[in-house]
């Protein structure tokens, strides 16, 4: 689910993989992985995600199911998890919406 929140951020920032990559100091095809879920993040590339864009850390490891090596999540926290995604995945849809600035790439 983490790979999804991470790669809807990164759409709805009009940034490309190769230009985000740059910013969090990782290769293009690590990035890749992430996005599509062949990797887990570290919390080490959570925390640049929070600072590239700007959004808490927490934001984002709530979205993580497995982060700290677990499968065990409550439920409640597995429903926000979903309900999140849903909101960015609305967001990433709108076309009307003009995408948020980020920090200089």
């Amino acid at each position: 689910m983490i790979n999804n929140a991470l790669k809807l951020i990164r759409q709805y920032h009009n940034i490309k993989q190769s230009q985000l990559a740059d910013r969090l100091a990782i290769s293009s095809s690590y990035l890749s992985e992430l996005e599509s879920g062949k990797k887990e993040p570290t919390l080490d590339i959570l925390h640049r995600y929070s600072e590239v864009f700007g959004v808490p850390l927490s934001s984002l490891v709530v979205f993580s199911e497995t982060l700290d090596g677990t499968q065990n999540i409550s439920k409640a926290r597995s429903f926000i998890s979903k309900k999140m995604l849903k909101i960015l995945e609305w967001i990433a849809e709108k076309d009307d919406i003009e995408p948020a600035k980020t920090k200089a790439i």
